[in-house]
């Protein structure tokens, strides 16, 4: 699973956009706990959600018209400008231009040779998140792609991610884990999209997991706070139940109530 360590290619950062950041505050505040702190000028607006004083999230208004409410994972780089190089080369592109903010570090949007976009983060006063792995954060991270083969070769010209393969009833999921990590530095799943009817219709994208302590009571406040339920709670023996939900203005994210530890995995 995640934690703070944010070695090369891991996820450092997960923001979300929506027009109006006050038409989804009280979804999240319900949901996770998450306070807003709204961003100063300096940084265009930018603003975060605190869990218990620490960072969860980041958020920014953006208009409809530039860019759908969505959620955005951010994968970590010591060098900005030489992974879009590795990304155009790979057969992907860039949705913006490496760029400095502040003193916290660089930054850059991508998008891998299926169309799917996500950024880069160059670590400078802001290492990443302040929280992971517990109720209310960032606990595992997933990729719907309309090609796994090519999608894991190429993220692992970009990041050098190493693969691990998973068999469940029915099939396999492939898993990915940090260059010099090891299967215990698991940090996210690649999914064909064709195999996910929730999914198949919407578009091959990153989805970002927040941890919960009950996932069915998430669910009901998702629904009640004016989310909407786009799969029901289902379990899985050794990595536990989850759903897939999308706030009021549409940004699609998943909710996972892990399984004990040392539970083993379906076979």
């Amino acid at each position: 699973m995640l934690n703070t360590r944010f070695v090369t290619g891991t996820p450092v950062w997960v923001d979300m956009c929506a027009p109006d950041l006050g038409d989804v505050r009280g979804f999240y505040q319900e949901l996770f706990g998450w306070e807003l702190q709204q961003g100063g000028e300096e940084f265009g607006g930018y603003s975060q959600y605190r869990l218990g004083g620490r960072t969860a999230a980041g958020a920014m208004a953006i208009p409809a018209e530039d860019a759908p409410p969505s959620w955005t994972v951010y994968f970590r780089t010591p060098d900005v400008d030489g992974t879009v190089k590795a990304a155009e080369q790979a057969g992907g592109g860039t949705l913006y231009e490496a760029v400095d903010v502040g003193d916290l570090g660089r930054m850059a949007g991508i998008t891998d040779s299926a169309g799917v976009p996500f950024s880069v983060w160059q670590q400078g006063q802001l290492k990443g998140l302040d929280v992971v792995n517990e109720p209310g954060s960032l606990v595992w991270t997933e990729l719907y792609t309309p090609d796994v083969p090519q999608a894991v070769a190429f993220y692992g010209s970009v990041f050098g991610w190493g693969t691990s393969e998973s068999s469940f009833p029915g099939g396999s999921y492939t898993m990915v884990h940090p260059a010099d990590g090891t299967e215990d530095d698991m940090f996210g799943g690649v999914v064909p999209l064709a195999s996910d009817p929730s999914e198949a219709g919407a578009g091959a994208y990153w989805l970002p997991y927040f941890q919960v302590e009950d996932c069915d009571e998430a669910v009901a406040k998702a629904r009640r706070s004016g989310g909407t339920v786009r799969m029901e709670p289902i379990s899985m023996a050794g990595v536990g139940r989850f759903a897939k939900l999308a706030d009021p203005a549409g940004a699609r994210f998943a909710v996972l109530q892990p399984s004990p530890p040392g539970e083993p995995m379906e076979a």
